[in-house]
């Protein structure tokens, strides 16, 4: 009797810890990553080792290749593609910039893309908090700048954005597949 007691009861645990882990979400295919000017930012200030102000930071999905066709097939030329996975990719300037001809305010917005074989249409839009790019609203454009495509000599298998220091200011590097788009971004005096 006191056998069955405990096995029914190992039983009834065994359920319920099962249960528990089924209310668990998977892990995101695409993971979330953030990346900051200057680079590695928040652990320069954690060890008091920053020398300069924060200037910019972007948070966005990094899907993987996983073997297929990215480029003119997975995202279509000539279509709007929110820059990753999941939600739009975010960008958050921290002090006035200028990228192209365009100056940017100080503040937080999305990044889109449209690409085309040589060379991709970057879209800066004051629309952020968005799913993809489904909601996409041309109206909400801060900028489009023209970036050339650079071919790599290898292929990227995990999309990757992040920062690199640059002469009068930063680039944003995008890279994946066999692609790399630079963004070249000055840092404005006032705005």
């Amino acid at each position: 009797m006191k056998s069955k007691i405990i096995l029914f009861l190992c039983i009834i645990c065994a359920s319920i810890t099962l249960n528990a882990q089924s209310n668990i979400p998977a892990l995101d295919k695409s993971p979330l990553d953030v990346s900051y000017y200057p680079c590695n930012y928040p652990l320069l200030k954690a060890q008091q080792k920053n020398k300069e102000p924060l200037m910019a930071r972007v948070i966005y999905s990094r899907p993987h290749k996983a073997g297929r066709t990215l480029f003119g097939d997975l995202i279509e030329y000539g279509k709007i593609w929110r820059l990753g996975a999941n939600e739009a990719t975010e960008i958050e300037f921290f002090v006035p910039v200028t990228i192209g001809q365009s100056k940017i305010k100080k503040g937080r917005y999305s990044l889109f893309a449209i690409p085309d074989s040589a060379k991709w249409t970057l879209i800066i839009n004051r629309d952020t908090d968005a799913w993809g790019s489904f909601v996409y609203d041309v109206k909400m454009d801060v900028a489009r700048i023209e970036l050339p495509l650079t071919k790599l000599n290898f292929v990227a298998e995990d999309f990757s954005i992040f920062f690199e220091p640059a002469q009068k200011g930063m680039n944003l590097v995008i890279v994946w597949d066999e692609l790399m788009a630079t963004v070249p971004i000055q840092i404005s005096n006032g705005q």
